[in-house]
């Protein structure tokens, strides 16, 4: 009896169940119209479940059981019925309108499909475990539910496939984090608010699994902005120059200047700028420890690389005077890079871009001491070769005070210690300041060998004291209240002003000193105690001085003194020597032959006092522009036309 009262109830439950399935599948019908196409598609699953449903026997069912399942069911109707609101609002709405809202509806959209799917799969279970009946119209509402709720179910995942509702507007989203970071320009800070939208696309990207596409996406548009941004410097000549294409640092030296400019611009504003900005992306991103992989990316697409490519070249180039300036004034720009490098380039995911920073500096440090110590050595190869036939100051001369005092600037010295410091910290050496003065006065004692061995080549002993007297005036001159001097001392200075004047005095007794004695009165007198002149000796004497003079002064014209004030100074000094004896001689016995006719030109008074003033006055000038105390050691090239500077100074090229 008590069975039948059992069964009975449980009949009604099943009653009431099946109007309430029909209604729901009503409801469903009507409200969520999507899913209609749905079901031819999912025709399969009725006739799935026939033999499901022929399985189905009456089991005892608690009436709380049957109103959950039910509740359930009517909540998946509600929850598909918000979906559809959400995709109308994602189909339509413009994501740049308002990022932040369109992200919510995203997310919403993500929390009721996760939804949809667990009711579905809940109620599909309860349905799949229920009695079954022999009501084949019983049988036949079931399986329609079933085959709703089971379309319901796969909703989440055709939303989340490839065209899918879901996916489409995940697109949209990432369209526009590529906008927005294209909008956020170079070495401009990014508003709260836009920084708020990009943090919000970073985060929903993620969590749909599109970690790798959202830092691709990254890196290409901020290393597209850092391109750009760099497109006004011209900076081909990072790519375009090769080792073999220049012969001298002196070809480069203008892209150098230009290197440490750029490079500091680059890394100190437009790489600060990006690693500021990637910070703050992905600051709140499920993936912020791979922030500094996305900054290194950058870092590279924006040619970080060519910029330390193009500095081991300079390296690698031959070892010259001029290069060791260029390596100072790199180490200099590296040096004052370091602690943003240090920042901006930490971490693992920038290992690549420390290694060659650090490579580079090593090899801007070797070769700057490998340069430095040999500079002694490379002078004193100069001394074989011959000096200036013209008496002037070589160009090894001029550019070895120039290039000493340019490396005594504290600019460069400071930079010099600080780099010999360190190389001899990597060998484990001690450091005292005292040996780079040491090889700096090594530099000058060999230039002063140098120049007494090339005064000796010089046969003409004129010349000789000549060359002697214009180069320890040069000494003198260009290196008193310098830093070479400075360094050299008052006595080495003094030490040259005083051997100049003894070569002066050479010089000068040498040479035109030599005049004066021609037209001594010996023999002009024609009797002992007359007045009467013997005009034929007057003549040849004038003659023998003319023809010394025109001598000593063809072979002296075309010498070159290197100094305004010396040129002033040894022509006073000439016409001091030569004018007054030549002056009185003219005045004495001119008149005694001034009216003689002769047949001969020879005869006659070749140069008045005047015109030989005139002529000594325009001796000894040199060539425009050879010797100007302010011209930097780097621009000598165009004015000194001595291999040293670009040739025999040097070294062959490092082993790569």
């Amino acid at each position: 009896m008590d069975d039948i009262e059992k069964i009975k109830a449980t009949r009604e439950l099943l009653k009431c169940s099946i109007e309430k399935s029909r209604k729901l599948g009503v409801e469903i019908s009507e409200r969520c119209w999507r899913l209609e196409s749905c079901e031819q598609r999912l025709d399969f699953l009725s006739f799935s479940l026939r033999d499901l449903s022929c399985k189905c026997t009456l089991y005892k069912m608690s009436t709380h059981d049957v109103d959950r399942v039910i509740g359930l069911a009517s909540s998946v109707v509600m929850i598909f019925n918000v979906i559809c609101g959400f995709e109308k609002s994602l189909s339509t709405d413009d994501v740049s309108d308002d990022v932040l809202a369109y992200l919510t509806t995203v997310k919403r959209m993500e929390e009721v499909l996760s939804l949809l799917t667990n009711n579905c799969k809940l109620v599909v279970s309860w349905l799949d475990t229920s009695s079954c009946c022999d009501s084949s119209w019983y049988v036949r509402k079931v399986n329609k539910c079933l085959s709703i709720l089971r379309g319901l179910q796969g909703t989440e995942e055709r939303y989340r496939a490839k065209g899918g509702v879901l996916m489409i507007a995940l697109d949209k989203v990432e369209i526009e984090f590529a906008s927005m970071l294209r909008g956020i320009t170079p070495l401009s800070v990014a508003l709260p608010n836009v920084i708020r939208n990009v943090q919000g696309v970073v985060e929903r990207l993620s969590v749909n699994g599109r970690v790798e596409k959202c830092m691709s996406v990254y890196v290409e548009v901020r290393s597209l902005n850092v391109r750009k941004a760099l497109e006004g410097f011209d900076l081909d000549y990072l790519e375009e120059i090769s080792l073999t294409e220049f012969d001298s640092v002196l070809s480069v030296e203008n892209y150098i200047d230009q290197w440490d400019k750029h490079l500091e611009f680059v890394v100190k504003y437009l790489l600060d700028t990006e690693h500021r900005l990637c910070v703050e992306v992905f600051r709140k991103a499920a993936f912020k420890d791979r922030c500094m992989e996305c900054f290194a990316r950058v870092a590279v697409q924006s040619g970080i690389h060519s910029f330390i490519k193009f500095g081991n070249m300079i390296t690698e180039g031959k070892k010259e005077a001029i290069k060791l300036l260029k390596l100072l004034n790199m180490f200099g720009s590296l040096n004052k890079l370091r602690s943003d490098f240090n920042r901006l380039f930490s971490g693992s995911a920038c290992g690549e871009i420390q290694t060659q920073t650090r490579d580079l500096i090593k090899n801007v440090v070797n070769g700057t001491c490998e340069i430095f110590w040999e500079l002694s050595l490379q002078v004193e190869l100069q001394r074989t070769t011959s000096p200036p036939v013209d008496g002037s100051v070589p160009g090894l001369v001029n550019f070895v005070v120039e290039y000493c005092n340019q490396l005594l600037e504290d600019e460069y010295w400071s930079t010099l210690i600080q780099v010999v410091e360190i190389h001899q910290g990597w060998n484990h050496e001690s450091f005292e300041k005292g040996l780079l003065l040491n090889e700096m006065q090594n530099i000058v004692t060999a230039l002063g060998l140098n120049i007494e061995t090339w005064a000796k080549r010089h046969e003409d002993a004129s010349l000789s004291s000549f060359f002697l007297m214009n180069n320890h005036w040069y000494l003198c001159k260009y290196t008193r209240g310098t830093k070479l001097g400075e360094l050299m001392g008052n006595e080495w200075v003094k030490g040259h002003e005083e051997y100049m004047e003894y070569c002066e005095t050479i010089y000068l007794k040498e040479s035109w000193e030599k005049l004066p004695a021609l037209l001594n009165e010996e023999g002009l007198v024609l009797f002992p105690g007359g007045r009467a002149i013997d005009r034929q000796v007057v003549k040849k004497k004038l003659k023998e001085f003319t023809e010394a003079f025109d001598e000593i002064y063809k072979k002296q014209s075309n010498w070159e003194l290197c100094d305004k004030g010396l040129i002033w100074r040894i022509r006073q000094l000439v016409l001091h020597v030569v004018l007054p004896s030549y002056n009185s001689y003219l005045e004495k016995y001119a008149s005694s032959i001034e009216f003689e006719v002769t047949s001969t030109a020879d005869q006659r008074v070749k140069y008045t006092a005047k015109t030989l003033g005139n002529m000594i006055t325009c001796l000894f000038e040199p060539k425009v522009g050879k010797y100007d105390s302010s011209t930097k050691c780097t621009e000598l090239s165009d004015k000194v036309n001595n291999s040293f500077v670009t040739n025999q100074l040097s070294s062959t090229p490092a082993a790569a």
